[in-house]
């Protein structure tokens, strides 16, 4: 919010000041009017636009910085420092200065900004910004859903604010909760949001009413309104809009070919445009994609020449999904290559060559040559950032029935399961946890997950212990960096909440840092 506050609005302040002189009161070129802007139905889609691209804008902090946050994954990299602050998430050695956390704190300040200046300037005289209304509100409740279930307290900022009230301070639980369910039941409530016609329908690529009702129930399931978030859930499920992707293409589920499947609640575009190749300029998949210099790959097929090999499956990981679903699970081998499977295909470490991990390799979130098309390469792809899909909304709805409706919850538990070829069994908060880490995993949720179920603690305590090396035999070393217990893991009374940027704090006095920080 520091940008947000001080820089936008410090700049709106000043346009806002009288000249001394009528002579120099020249229109400025190149800066909107609020006064006479949004006046039309193309200037309001403009507004909401500006949302669309700042969500999906923020696709490198949020993939990246929310799995370091978890037991899922290594930071990994070619070596020890190949990326500090990944590190530093990853072993919870990071302090309040560190960028991936400023990145999404501000992001999502920037969405709740540019909200507030459509549901400021933008009114209702047509259906255009009706619509345009109801996804600011969806937009803005969403942002304040994640900055309030990993922040806490932040500011509570619901419309442009005045010179007096830049430096705003925490709000209450109350007030956070209130405004993102007043928002988001306004806007499912105005019959503006837009829907799907059919399970596959992939053109619809708006927010939704069916998202704004997932949200909705992930707010109330945050707060433990159990019944009020399964009704939110079963909303979605029974608008027969979505179903699970097909089992037997689970590998390709969040491909860059299979957009806006059956599958898919929210995800913000990216559209293959050799004339305007940087608007799909990202860093995300780069990071994402195996260390390709250190691999010699026989079929380019497999994968492209350049990756940075960020973000490693952990072997606890691993061994989760073994336990569930033995060594060949279907939806194991769709997430998860070994290096004796990626052998298999062709590929090995080059000799003498080392890398972070413990011989696993993200497959889920793999790199594919055609996402950058034989034009583009690098860091310019057409993939889209993936949000919500239906197995969390069955999962979440899965949990919020427990102890109301176990016939729903073992329901919506099982589709799940049946889609990756498991066995039934009675849905408990134990399973759903378990089938959400390996149903959900790189995606997001379960950072905020472990938080609210009050596992974090015996999950994360030991990140950071060790920094494991592969080699080309396959062998891994455990390299110790971190000789301080105190010094890295998570921390009880501390890491529950994340810091606010040391930067917000230093430029607003009146924001209470969070315990521990």
């Amino acid at each position: 919010m520091k940008k947000l506050i001080y820089s936008i609005f410090v700049f709106g302040a000043a346009m806002a000041l009288n000249s001394c002189e009528k002579e120099l009161d020249i229109a400025q070129h190149g800066v909107l009017n609020y006064d006479t802007y949004y006046q039309t139905d193309e200037e309001a889609e403009s507004g909401v636009t500006a949302l669309y691209l700042e969500a999906r804008g923020m696709g490198m902090n949020y993939i990246l910085g929310k799995n370091m946050l978890t037991d899922d994954f290594w930071a990994g990299g070619a070596s020890r420092a190949d990326n500090a602050d990944l590190e530093a998430l990853n072993e919870f050695t990071f302090g309040s200065g560190i960028s991936y956390l400023e990145g999404m704190f501000t992001g999502y300040y920037q969405i709740v900004y540019k909200a507030n200046v459509v549901l400021g300037h933008v009114d209702e005289s047509s259906e255009v910004k009706k619509r345009c209304r109801a996804e600011a509100k969806v937009f803005r409740a969403w942002a304040y859903f994640e900055l309030t279930s990993m922040w806490g307290n932040p500011p509570l900022v619901d419309h442009e604010l005045l010179p007096s009230e830049y430096s705003c301070p925490n709000g209450s639980t109350e007030q956070l909760w209130g405004l993102v369910e007043n928002d988001l039941k306004e806007a499912i409530a105005s019959g503006a949001l837009s829907e799907k016609t059919a399970k596959d329908d992939a053109t619809t690529w708006r927010v939704t009413k069916q998202f704004a009702q997932a949200v909705l129930g992930k707010a109330y399931l945050w707060q433990g309104k159990n019944k009020e978030a399964a009704e939110a859930f079963d909303a979605v499920i029974n608008s027969n809009l979505y179903e699970l992707f097909p089992s037997d293409n689970y590998g390709n589920i969040l491909s860059y070919n299979t957009k806006h499947n059956c599958e898919s609640i929210c995800e913000f575009n990216r559209v293959k445009d050799p004339n305007n190749i940087m608007d799909n300029f990202d860093m995300t998949y780069v990071m994402l994609g195996w260390r390709t210099d250190r691999l010699n790959i026989a079929d380019p097929t497999i994968h492209p020449s350049n990756g940075w090999g960020f973000v490693v499956p952990q072997k606890n990981l691993y061994d989760d999904f073994v336990k569930e679903e033995g060594v060949l699970g279907h939806r194991l081998v769709n997430t998860i290559k070994t290096y004796a499977q990626l052998n298999e295909l062709g590929v090995t470490i080059l000799p003498g060559n080392t890398m972070i991990g413990e011989g696993y390799f993200n497959w889920k979130l793999r790199y594919e040559p055609e996402a950058f098309g034989s034009e583009i390469v690098g860091m310019i792809h057409h993939q889209n950032m993936r949000i919500m899909r239906y197995a969390e909304v069955l999962l979440l709805a899965a949990e919020a029935n427990l102890g109301i409706d176990q016939t729903k919850a073992d329901n919506y538990y099982n589709q799940v399961r049946i889609r990756a070829k498991l066995p039934v069994k009675p849905a408990t908060l134990e399973a759903i946890q378990l089938e959400k880490r390996l149903e959900l995993c790189a995606e997001g949720t379960r950072y905020q997950d472990l938080i609210r179920w009050g596992i974090a603690y015996d999950r994360l305590k030991d990140q950071g212990a060790y920094c494991p090396i592969l080699d080309s035999n396959g062998q891994v070393e455990k390299k110790v960096y971190n000789r301080d217990p105190s010094k890295f893991g998570f921390k009880k009374g501390k890491h529950e909440r994340l810091p606010y940027p040391a930067k917000e704090l230093s430029l607003n006095p009146n924001i209470q840092p969070n315990p521990g920080w």
